[in-house]
């Protein structure tokens, strides 16, 4: 896919790559422009090295700091964040300090580097791209999230979000923040993201119970990651001169699964045993963490923005979405694999890695 903008201003750095958002950003934007691209993680996880890799942990300003005078970013692409939600609701303070005071310190490094408040009025030097969640919903009514739909969130991730969301918008204006679904990607420990966890209760023959109630609108990361680029890239010589995009947008996929159907497809595309899934009510999950509804979000108004549609449906191929509560148990003459699995819903097979 050959994609409408100019280079990305370089170099960047990606926060949070130990999440399947940020990995998978990591290695395309590596690969876009080798030499030229940053990621950070915690200390403490020590199996993610390689090259670009930097240990920082979110309350560590003085090593951000120190990051900032040794590369002089002038792109960032944050999706840093403890998304791990029974965690959150059981150490909330942890939660706070990592989801909320890691964006306090990277605006508080990004202003300090580049010369403090004096550009407040002008074009900032640093363009940053925000990730936030669709968590941000209860989900109690009927899903289909636009972006002035009040935010109410059960679990104190999505409380964190919303304080993060807010922090960002006031104090640096020109970001733009996107709340995004499940991204569907590979990660770089196997058990990261939502395919992960789903996908090892059925490779170890257990029982997987999913909610045929909890909405969400995923997406592929190469789709993400093709549109941060272009959020990134903001070339105001494109359409006349239009400005960057700033402020706040949805960006889920074009269609709705429930944690059950999303379940189904990752048990027929893995060929594995359909009486291993399970489904039922989220009023029957335990209290820890509390469970959304119907969260899933309409993309429409950054489909108007970028004058196109950001996302293929996941998966790509309609024969791979679910019908009703049987449907895992019809193969067909597909019998599924774990490598069909990772060649067709891990990647987008419309999009090619750069």
């Amino acid at each position: 896919m050959t994609l409408p903008f100019a280079p990305i201003p370089l170099p960047l750095l990606v926060t949070g790559v130990a999440g399947v958002p940020g990995y998978n950003a990591f290695q395309y934007f590596q690969a876009r422009y080798p030499g030229q691209v940053v990621g950070i993680r915690q200390r403490d996880n020590w199996r993610l090295s390689g090259e670009g890799v930097e240990p920082c942990d979110a309350e560590d300003v003085d090593t951000l700091r120190g990051l900032f005078d040794r590369y002089r970013f002038r792109s960032v692409l944050d999706c840093a964040g403890n998304c791990a939600l029974r965690a959150c609701e059981l150490d909330s303070e942890r939660a706070w300090r990592i989801n909320v005071g890691g964006v306090q310190n990277l605006l508080e490094v990004i202003h300090a580097v580049h010369g403090g408040p004096s550009w407040t009025g002008g074009a900032p030097p640093v363009r940053l791209v925000h990730l936030s969640v669709d968590l941000v919903f209860s989900g109690n009514g009927y899903g289909g999230h636009v972006e002035t739909d009040p935010t109410d969130p059960v679990t104190v991730y999505g409380e964190t979000m919303v304080a993060s969301e807010r922090i960002v918008a006031e104090r640096y204006p020109s970001a733009c923040t996107l709340r995004i679904s499940l991204p569907m990607g590979v990660s770089f420990n196997g058990h990261a993201g939502a395919i992960d966890w789903i996908q090892s209760r059925f490779k170890k023959h257990r029982p997987a119970t999913l909610y045929f109630d909890e909405v969400r609108t995923p997406h592929y990361t190469d789709c993400l990651n093709e549109l941060c680029e272009v959020l990134l890239a903001a070339d105001e010589s494109i359409d006349g001169g239009r400005p960057p995009l700033a402020g706040l947008y949805h960006a889920g996929g074009p269609k709705p699964w429930s944690l059950f159907e999303i379940a189904q497809v990752i048990n027929r595309v893995g060929g594995y045993d359909p009486d291993l899934l399970m489904g039922c009510p989220r009023l029957h999950a335990g209290p820890v963490p509390p469970r959304s509804g119907n969260s899933s979000m309409d993309t429409s108004k950054l489909a108007s923005a970028l004058g196109y549609a950001p996302f293929d449906p996941w998966p790509l191929d309609s024969a791979f979405h679910p019908t009703d509560r049987l449907w895992h148990y019809r193969r067909g003459s597909e019998p599924g694999s774990p490598e069909l699995l990772s060649r067709i819903l891990c990647r987008n097979p419309r999009r090619r890695a750069p």
